[in-house]
């Protein structure tokens, strides 16, 4: 089945504010906001699923193949159903499909060679289907059920690894995710295989008649683009004992280099870092825990808070409005404000009472200047017009040689009443723990940004292709999701935030799920990069306590000037087909009859928002 599970839930813990009151009316020269739902089963044919002989969907789908047949009826009914009488005025519903493309790859005596019949099959369906599409070419870690996955396995050359040599083992909800590398050398095989099947689609694009290829609004990127970390599935929020991709020889060869032009000399290195070596050689890609593991030097420190930053992050639910603004105050000297409206769907998975997942917070405030020694953080709160203690935490900043600081207590603002006993006001620190240790280290610093720049060249060698081969530039758009949106994710695992800064040569894609499908947070991400145009190639709001979220949640996107949203997920796979379990994937299918995650009312309010 072509149909991606997983990247959804990952974001599933993203944010939301209540949307801002704006026009509702396009300017008229505004192009149709298209809505383009993911639909699952595209290539699930009706001849083949009326035979009841047939027992399972692979059987479905090799019959359906063999008839040169596909789910072209099955896709009109529903888009019928969510916009009867075709597409038409400022919204217009249509659909995303998705292109694996390493699964296009067949073995032959010759080699691996493109299954034409695979791509014939899908823009065959694109032909006959008279709405808008996006085309989401598929090429990152999801990429994985293809054939000649097992080939590529045998060459290491393919792989991000761990520190310890190896590539991280990872799964999500059953799916198998496989961590190719991110080096842009056309040369590795993995490179080769996908930048070929993407100048073939392309030709093939090009090849459609006029119209046809008029109804392709966008093409979604590579897939999320991202470095990788063991359990994926769950360890999205680790702080403590990470472990982060890639320490492929190669891949540190190139962080080397990349130090060199950063600092022209191994001396220039050690006068702005004090970390000093003979030659760009010796130089450690940092990767090693000072407190469970020897060092060979202090650059080898590798930790979540080892690139001068320390997360303090929690949540406030604070329905009556108390609190006007929350402010960081570090050894009782004012930082800065604390961001709101984080998301937070644990949070709202877990109290009944708390019907918005935008109830976290976070800051992550800059150690780097203060001195070895105890200090303390305090979150404090205004409430009409006073101060009011949220919440507090040691820390300890720690020489490098692991010295003992100085004994001193530090002093934080006094007599401050507590926030926390105002009527309906519930709040808590997850991060960090009382007592962390801080060890900054200015080369973990420059890992970090050298992997965040490894993630920003695949994905611009991989527009690059695209647009070498012919496809348009304004119709280009990354498929990437934001990871700072969610109070309690460690964004330096997936070191992805060079590839949304608004000033790449692609258009914004971005994956919202949860609070974040409305959410003032990512309003003003896209207002202060100057992001219009943008497209939401993941799309799904997952709540299910107050009415009119669905709604609010596409009107922000419609007025803040997106071209797409592709809502998560519908099906057209007969129920048969299903199986019984449940798991966090299905949970999403909209449909009228399924209430879990609210799917049954952003089914309703896609209906209802095509009607304008």
């Amino acid at each position: 089945m072509t149909f991606h599970l997983g990247q959804w839930l990952r974001r599933a813990a993203l944010l939301t504010l209540p949307a801002l009151a704006v026009a509702q009316t396009a300017p008229p020269s505004r192009a149709p906001f298209i809505i383009a739902p993911t639909v699952e089963g595209l290539m699930v044919c009706d001849e083949a699923t009326q035979n009841l002989a047939l027992l399972a969907l692979d059987k479905v789908l090799a019959d359906c193949q063999a008839r040169k047949a596909h789910g072209a009826a099955a896709l009109k009914r529903l888009l019928d159903t969510l916009e009867p009488g075709g597409p038409k005025g400022q919204v217009q519903v249509g659909y995303t499909a998705t292109l694996e493309l390493l699964k296009l790859y067949r073995h032959t005596p010759k080699g691996w060679v493109i299954d034409d019949a695979k791509v014939s099959a899908l823009l065959d369906l694109i032909a006959q289907v008279p709405r808008p599409v996006v085309l989401y070419l598929s090429a990152g870690h999801f990429d994985s059920q293809g054939a000649i996955v097992a080939e590529l396995e045998k060459d290491p050359a393919n792989w991000m690894q761990l520190a310890d040599g190896k590539p991280p083992a990872l799964g999500y909800f059953g799916y198998r995710i496989l961590p190719y590398t991110l080096r842009t050398d056309a040369s590795i095989p993995v490179n080769r295989y996908r930048f070929e099947a993407l100048r073939y689609v392309a030709r093939r694009v090009k090849a459609l008649p006029k119209a046809v290829q008029e109804r392709i609004v966008a093409f979604t990127l590579a897939g999320e683009l991202h470095h990788l970390f063991p359990d994926f599935e769950n360890g999205m929020g680790a702080f403590q004992n990470i472990r982060v991709t890639d320490y492929h020889p190669a891949s540190v060869a190139d962080f080397r280099r990349w130090l060199a032009r950063e600092y022209g000399s191994v001396q220039t290195l050690q006068e702005r870092t004090g970390l000093a070596y003979p030659d760009w050689q010796a130089v450690p890609a940092p990767s090693k825990d000072i407190r469970t593991e020897r060092l060979a030097s202090f650059g080898e420190h590798y930790d979540a808070f080892a690139d001068g930053t320390l997360p303090l992050s929690g949540w406030l639910w604070d329905p009556q409005g108390h609190v006007q603004r929350l402010e960081l105050f570090v050894d009782g000297q004012l930082v800065g404000p604390v961001p709101r409206g984080l998301h937070r769907l644990d949070v709202y998975r877990a109290v009944d009472a708390i019907t918005d997942p935008n109830v976290g917070y976070r800051v992550d405030y800059d150690y780097r200047a203060l001195p070895a020694g105890h200090h303390l953080a305090q979150i404090v709160a205004t409430v009409k017009g006073q101060p009011r203690l949220l919440a507090q935490v040691p820390f300890v900043v720690a020489p490098r040689d692991q010295s003992k600081p100085p004994d001193s207590k530090p002093r934080g603002l006094t007599g401050l009443a507590k926030a926390e006993g105002l009527p309906g006001l519930r709040t808590w620190l997850d991060l960090p723990r009382a007592g962390q240790d801080l060890y900054y280290n200015p080369l973990a610093r420059d890992w970090n940004r050298f992997r965040a720049q490894q993630v920003r060249d695949f994905l611009g060698a991989f527009h690059t292709v695209a647009r070498q081969a012919g496809l348009p530039a304004d119709k280009l758009y990354s498929h990437q999701i934001l990871p700072e949106v969610n109070a309690s994710w460690n964004a330096q695992l997936f070191a992805i935030g060079d590839t949304l800064d608004g000033s790449a040569p692609w258009k914004t894609g971005l994956n919202l799920y949860g609070g974040a499908t409305d959410s003032a947070w990512v309003r003003d991400f896209l207002r202060q990069r100057g992001i219009r145009g943008y497209g939401v190639p993941e799309f799904n709001p997952q709540q299910w306590k107050r009415d009119g979220v669905h709604r609010a949640a596409l009107q922000s996107h419609y007025d803040a000037g997106a071209r797409f949203v592709s809502p998560y997920y519908f099906s057209v796979v007969p129920q048969r087909f299903k199986g019984g379990g449940e798991h966090g994937v299905n949970r999403m299918e909209l449909a009228p009859d399924n209430p879990k995650d609210g799917s049954d009312s952003f089914y309703r309010a896609i209906i209802d928002f095509a009607r304008q």
